[in-house]
């Protein structure tokens, strides 16, 4: 399933073939790649490939599609390719009714600005491509650009070098040039620089390149490179008491958009924590002692991302090589050499425990077609330091509290450090030198553009209907004291607890009683179970009273600890599988708060039952509304997990849902086909007919893996609807969901920069030209900056207008039951 974790995303975005920088211990890549030639028509065919393409994707736009992904593919960056921003997949030439215009056109418009910012100049001359090899290599990036950019008079002042691709404004002498440097240590290094490819200025590939600029802009600024993101290391904010440092930062990217090349950037922080791994351990092994020492050092540190300061790279650790130290040898080219002289040889460390063991990482480096898979990475101990927060940081309120004030920032400060960031870059004179020797002009203040405000959706619920405060997205109030639509009656269920939470869950018992009867939830008196205060006794109380009859089972947790939220979920979600729903006991000890708490978890009792809470007015008939995501974890054996649920009703409030579990070398979707035809089974047992227009969203897809929704998944779809039946062709839209973007508006009202309120759409300007795509902004934050939703439709034959499509994706916002729960 098309979901990359963010390192590899951060691969997949640019890295280039051959000369990507390897951790000690991880083999390294042969020769380059052939450059790869376009494909004819017939390899278009197959795997991961549209068959004909049905429906509005004709075969010639298939071919223009794939056309489209060779453009940008550089096929000489390495035998797999990689997709800059899904750059080329152009989808939307292929829907008749948005070739002309996607916009919308209910509701009111609002003033926004958003975190662009226009490039107002930029190259008007071919750029000529070089792809540059080190024999031996050279692990350091840097040492690679040092090596390379002593020959200035060969390469003149202007060129751009990413560690193995070269941008040069004029062209060598002859195809390959081979020049020789010297390392500080007397070791002869061959540079072949070859030429792969001349772009002219409107080539995709001079967008990457402009990217590649401007990272070096934010080098000269002295920001520091982590994962795909720059940091800045000498303005860090720490908070001692926490033993945490947080790096501020950007995200950048220039990207062509609707009717300009724009630089996308927003704040990011990276957490970083003041101790090493290796102090980390010392002080494990202070706690537990010897004996239990490997097995609870493997269960914490195993999984962690970690932050090397040498080269400021983060690994995952996979495992602990508890029999390396230091003192272990690797190969280098041909020679062995100790990972305490390799650090101290290529990057001037010393390592000053000669007896800690080595962390193991599997680099999930792409090498060139053909090369064997790099072996692990070895870290120390030593030089890694902790990222992020754990789950224990992550439950603590004062840690949370004491990060949020520094990392959450208001519209206001948001828009007011992104300006700052643009006019440091335009106040730095070499920054600003580096621009102008490329051509490359910014504009000086955030783009200003137009959104829509969509008007709030009337709720139905039971036989009655309200309106709500639109700006707070939240109708919790309006709701209380109203019949549901349908409850089943709650006659067989019971409640877990310890002897030290009797009180708080009697009193859950009679709240829950207070508050059932008005929102017509019949429940009869629960059976108490108490359990002792340790997990197996837990487990065994459950396994003792969980019986067939059983309707739902409530558990009063003594704290917030996952494995025992885990142990219950696992046996009643798998074991047993019962409805079930835990509270920690925290959230029941406010008495002014229990109504509120009492209310919510009535909700969510009857949602997992199978009662219906509100609806919407849906305006189209015979619709069935289809949810697709992917969970990959990344413990248990790396296998995915997808789901997908399908509406059953017109109101959108009863739903059919399966999970399949992804078998090795299988795609994901190969699973979701046959979940498919059974909800299209499902839909035509409830209604007596099967639906005329399916709309399908699909979450869960990575950067770079947008193609493989457009030319596989899709056909996928359509031969699960065709074996229902030959004669059976609804219509069909595909809308791929994407929530972790960096995308932010501002609105202005009343000379006051603020978030944006529920129901703005955005379809212009920050939108993609070759897509059929859009934002809606359906949420209210109560603190911070909002964070919009983007939708692109990447396959549609329902002939909707992009209006009602908007219109009814922000109505179906309105059923996620679990917002006001």
């Amino acid at each position: 399933c098309p979901k990359m974790t963010g390192r590899a995303r951060a691969r997949s975005r640019g890295r280039a073939r051959g000369q990507e920088t390897t951790a000690p211990g991880a083999s390294q890549t042969r020769e380059p790649a052939p450059l790869a030639a376009p494909p004819t028509e017939g390899e278009l065919v197959g795997r991961g490939r549209q068959k004909g393409a049905p429906g509005p994707f004709s075969a010639e736009a298939v071919l223009q599609i794939s056309a489209g992904f060779q453009q940008v593919k550089l096929g000489e960056r390495g035998g797999r390719r990689r997709d800059f921003h899904d750059a080329g997949v152009n989808t939307r030439q292929a829907m008749e009714h948005v070739k002309e215009s996607k916009s919308g056109t209910s509701g009111s418009a609002i003033e926004l600005t958003a975190n662009y910012f226009r490039i107002l100049s930029r190259p008007q001359w071919v750029l000529y491509q070089y792809h540059v090899d080190f024999k031996p290599p050279m692990e350091s990036r840097r040492l690679r650009s040092a090596l390379l950019f002593h020959h200035e008079e060969a390469l003149g002042s202007a060129r751009s070098f990413d560690g193995a691709l070269l941008f040069l404004p004029h062209r060598l002498h002859s195809k390959e040039t081979v020049l020789h440097s010297e390392t500080r240590n007397q070791e002869k290094v061959q540079i072949i620089i070859t030429l792969t490819n001349e772009l002219p200025p409107t080539s995709p590939v001079c967008i990457q390149f402009y990217n590649i600029i401007f990272r070096r802009i934010l080098r000269i600024l002295n920001m520091q490179q982590i994962g795909r993101n720059y940091y800045n290391p000498n303005d860090p904010l720490n908070i001692p008491q926490h033993k945490l440092t947080i790096w501020p930062g950007y995200t950048t990217t220039i990207l062509e958009y609707e009717s300009s090349i724009m630089l996308c950037t927003d704040v990011s922080h990276k957490v970083l924590r003041s101790e090493t791994v290796l102090d980390f351990m010392g002080n494990l092994r202070q706690q537990c002692g010897n004996q239990r020492f490997p097995e609870i050092c493997a269960k914490e540190l195993i999984g962690l991302i970690v932050l090397t300061k040498y080269n400021n790279k983060t690994y995952r650790i996979d495992d602990i090589a508890w029999d390396h130290t230091p003192n272990n040898t690797f190969k280098r080219g041909d020679t062995d050499i100790s990972f305490k002289n390799y650090y101290k040889t290529q990057y001037g460390l010393d390592i000053t425990d000669g007896n800690q063991v080595l962390l193991i990482s599997h680099v999930k480096k792409l090498g060139a077609a053909g090369d064997p898979a790099p072996g692990p990475a070895m870290l120390i101990p030593e030089l890694c330091y902790l990222t992020g927060l754990t789950d224990k940081m992550r439950a603590d309120f004062n840690i949370m509290r004491d990060l949020s004030t520094h990392t959450r920032l208001t519209p206001e400060q948001r828009e007011g450090r992104l300006n700052r960031f643009v006019t440091n870059i335009q106040k730095n004179a070499d920054a600003q030198a580096e621009l102008d020797k490329w051509g490359l002009n910014f504009d000086k203040k955030l783009l200003s553009l137009t959104g829509r405000v969509l008007p709030g959706e009337k709720i139905f619920q039971g036989s009655r209907s309200y309106e709500y405060n639109a700006w707070a997205a939240d109708w919790s109030k309006e709701m209380r004291g109203m019949p549901l639509i349908s409850s089943p009656p709650l006659n067989n269920w019971l409640i877990f607890h310890t002897r030290r939470n009797g009180n708080e869950a009697q009193s859950l018992l009679q709240t829950l009683n207070k508050v059932s009867g008005p929102l017509g939830i019949r429940i009869q008196r629960a059976v108490m179970i108490e359990y002792e205060d340790y997990q197996e006794s837990l487990l065994r109380a459950l396994q003792h009273n969980v019986g067939p009859q059983t309707q739902m089972v409530v558990v009063v947790l003594p704290s917030n600890r996952k494995d025992k939220y885990d142990s219950v979920k696992k046996y009643l979600c798998v074991d047993c599988p019962t409805p079930s729903q835990c509270v920690v006991s925290r959230t029941l000890s406010r008495p002014q708060a229990l109504m509120t708490v009492a209310t919510k978890i009535a909700l969510q009792m009857t949602c997992k039952m199978g009662g219906e809470l509100w609806s919407v007015e849906i305006p189209l008939k015979h619709l069935m509304i289809v949810g697709i995501d992917c969970y990959h974890d990344s413990t248990a054996g790396k296998r995915s997990i997808g789901a997908l649920v399908a509406s059953l009703n017109q109101s959108m409030s009863r739903w059919f849902s399966k999970c399949v579990l992804q078998h090795k070398g299988q795609e994901i979707m190969d699973g979701l086909k046959m979940a498919l035809s059974a909800a299209l089974k499902d839909y035509l047992k409830f209604n007596n007919c099967l639906p005329s227009r399916i709309i399908v969203y699909r979450d869960g897809v990575g950067d770079g893996q947008l193609h493989s929704v457009v030319n596989y998944e899709v056909s996928q779809i359509m031969d699960s609807i065709r074996s229902i039946g030959q004669d059976y062709s609804p219509k069909l839209s595909v809308v791929v969901v994407k929530k972790r973007i960096n995308s932010r508006f501002f609105a202005h009202i009343n000379g006051k920069v603020s978030n944006p309120p529920p129901g703005t759409i955005v379809d212009v300007e920050v939108t993609r030209p070759e897509w059929y795509d859009f934002y809606i902004v359906s949420q209210a934050v109560r603190s911070g900056s909002v964070s919009p939703t983007h939708y692109n439709v990447v396959y549609d034959t329902s002939g909707l207008k992009p209006d009602h499509m908007q219109r009814l994706t922000y109505k179906l916002c309105h059923m996620y039951y679990n917002w006001q729960v």
